[in-house]
C-alpha cells in the first residue's frame, strides 16, 4: 500500500515556502511533487491528501511567554524572573537544547514568529476542515526540524543554507535514502527551502512509522499547547 507524506519548510511570505510531497510504500521513498513558492491552499491541499506532514515551523509559542505577554496587555503585575528560558523557549526547544546539544530558533523573540503566525491562519483553516491538527504531533501534522533530521543521520546540519551551502545540499541528497528526479535534485542543490521541504517529509514518515522521539508523558499537555520537535531516532 503507498501513502503519501507532506513536508512543509514554512516561511512567512509564499516565495520561499517549500512543498514536498513522497509516497512510501514497498520499502522506497520517492518525491512526488516538489516546489518552493507554496501557498496557503497548495499547503492545505496536500495536508489533506496526505497521511501525515511535517511542518517545519512552531507550532505554538511558550507558556509563559503567553501568561507574561497576556498580563502586561492587562496592565496586571507579570513575575518570570527566569524570562530569557522561560518565556523565550519552549519546553522542546530546552529538551532539544539538553538531550541534542540543538539550538532552535526561538517563537517568542526571533524572525521564527513571522511564519509561526502564517502557520496558525493555517491551523485554523484545517480546522474547519475537520482535519486533526494537535500540536503534539498526534494527528496529521506534526512540527518537524530538518536540521535535527540531518544531525540524527550523522550529515552536515549546519553550513547547507544560502548560496554558499548549495555544495553541502548536493552531499546531503548522495546520502538520503530518496527516490527523486533529476528536476527535483537540482531544485534541492538550487534553493535550501526545497531540500528543507524533503527533509520535513521524510521526518514526518519517521513519526508515522513509529522511529521518531515525541513528546514524553509528562510533557503532553504542554506539547498540545506550545507543539514538539519530533526528532528521528537512532536505536532502530
Amino acid at each position: 500500500m503507498t501513502v503519501f507524506i507532506a513536508g512543509v519548510d514554512l516561511a512567512s511570505q509564499t516565495a520561499q515556502t517549500g512543498l514536498a510531497v513522497v509516497s512510501a510504500g514497498d520499502s522506497t521513498l520517492r518525491v512526488e511533487t516538489l516546489d518552493v513558492g507554496a501557498d496557503d491552499s497548495a499547503i492545505i491541499e496536500a495536508i489533506r491528501q496526505s497521511v501525515k506532514t511535517g511542518v517545519d515551523v512552531p507550532l505554538g509559542w511558550p507558556d509563559r511567554f503567553v501568561d507574561l505577554v497576556s498580563a502586561h496587555h492587562a496592565g496586571g503585575p507579570q513575575q518570570c524572573a527566569d524570562w530569557r528560558t522561560e518565556a523565550v523557549l519552549r519546553m522542546t526547544d530546552r529538551v532539544l537544547k539538553e538531550d541534542f546539544g540543538l539550538r532552535p530558533l526561538s517563537v517568542s523573540t526571533d524572525r521564527i514568529a513571522y511564519p509561526a503566525l502564517r502557520w496558525s491562519g493555517i491551523e485554523a483553516q484545517l480546522k474547519l476542515l475537520g482535519i486533526d491538527t494537535a500540536r503534539d504531533g498526534s494527528g496529521r501534522i506534526c512540527e518537524v526540524y530538518p536540521a535535527g533530521f540531518l544531525f540524527q543521520h550523522g550529515l552536515k546540519h549546519r553550513g547547507y543554507k544560502g548560496a554558499a551551502g548549495a555544495q553541502v545540499r548536493e552531499e546531503i541528497l548522495r546520502s538520503l535514502r530518496l527516490v527523486m528526479s533529476d528536476e527535483h535534485a537540482d531544485l534541492c542543490v538550487a534553493d535550501d527551502n526545497a531540500l528543507d521541504a524533503v527533509l520535513a517529509a521524510l521526518s514526518a514518515h519517521t513519526v508515522l512509522t513509529g522511529k521518531a522521539y515525541g513528546p514524553p508523558e509528562e510533557h503532553r499537555q504542554t506539547a498540545l499547547r506550545e507543539g514538539w520537535i519530533w526528532m528521528p531516532r537512532t536505536d532502530n
